[in-house]
């Protein structure tokens, strides 16, 4: 019997241009395997009801066509059914579709659904809201509200903001409570990870890993100036562990008491009370991985 597959394409992200996206479904999806449809995001959330309904009805796999954004909407919905998560990555970053080793190019990333390599990854909850790959509570956070609102999009835009704000932020407290463990301190960069990267292969966790029952706390304190390429450096050629200013943490629940309540999750800002609860929820979304993906503690 086959299976039914919906595509929901964000005609807004960066990268390929969506207005080719359903002529390469069409030619390249194995068609004796699916069926399927399109529906296209007409608004911010969109693609969450579109997803969300899509399980409702029994819909086998859900693939977001899209960035960061999209597939966070689109799986976050999809936590807890049994319908899967599949990702065509047209954003910017592709931070949780690279670190699955879904691939780029977009005919490539449709023949990989044809594969139909499954696992079942873990999630986290920061108090009511879910998320997916990486979160923050730093200048990560901070950035990413302002990339919302930005004129430029994309890796350059992304890249000239933080050039504009990196040296005027000044890293808030943040009070981290892990089991009998209390952590203090100002922190550039206070990042949650389930998946290892943000995106565009800046690594912040090289040994997280989404089936593992576990995130880790990144921790970045501030340095000197002349230190940025060197500790940027660590985070895209995956050698975090060897440096004095980051400190990681796996924690299984923690809570964080914040002083400027500002977050991100899968790189879209929220607003957020001053006291988080972080869970994490194993094995709560089903997900199409690509076919080279090394994982653990598989069940």
């Amino acid at each position: 019997m086959k299976k039914r597959i919906r595509f929901i394409i964000n005609p807004i992200s960066g990268g390929v241009k969506k207005a080719k996206v359903p002529q390469m479904i069409e030619t390249y999806l194995d068609h004796s395997k699916y069926d399927y449809d399109i529906a296209i995001t007409q608004y911010k959330k969109h693609a969450q009801a579109i997803a969300r309904e899509s399980a409702n009805e029994g819909i086998d796999i859900v693939c977001a066509v899209g960035g960061d954004g999209s597939v966070h909407e689109v799986g976050t919905a999809l936590v807890g059914t049994k319908t899967h998560l599949a990702i065509i990555p047209t954003g910017s970053g592709n931070g949780l579709a690279r670190h699955l080793r879904v691939p780029l190019k977009t005919p490539e990333a449709i023949k990989n659904i044809n594969a139909f390599h499954s696992i079942c990854m873990d999630t986290g909850l920061a108090n009511d809201k879910r998320f997916l790959g990486v979160g923050g509570y730093g200048f990560d956070a901070f950035i990413a509200k302002r990339f919302d609102e930005y004129h430029i999009r994309g890796f350059w835009g992304y890249t000239q903001l933080v050039y504009e704000e990196y040296f005027s932020y000044k890293p808030p407290k943040i009070k981290i409570l892990i089991e009998d463990e209390v952590i203090k301190g100002e922190y550039l960069l206070c990042s949650i990870a389930n998946s290892s990267e943000f995106g565009n292969g800046f690594c912040i966790s090289p040994a997280s890993n989404v089936v593992d029952g576990q995130m880790e706390f990144v921790l970045l304190r501030r340095f000197a100036w002349w230190r940025t390429m060197g500790i940027l450096a660590r985070f895209f050629l995956k050698k975090v562990n060897g440096s004095r200013f980051i400190r990681i943490v796996p924690f299984k629940k923690a809570r964080i008491i914040l002083q400027e309540p500002l977050a991100h999750y899968d790189g879209e800002p929220f607003s957020v009370r001053k006291e988080i609860n972080l869970e994490v929820i194993p094995k709560s979304l089903w997900v199409l991985s690509g076919s080279d993906y090394k994982y653990k503690n598989e069940s």
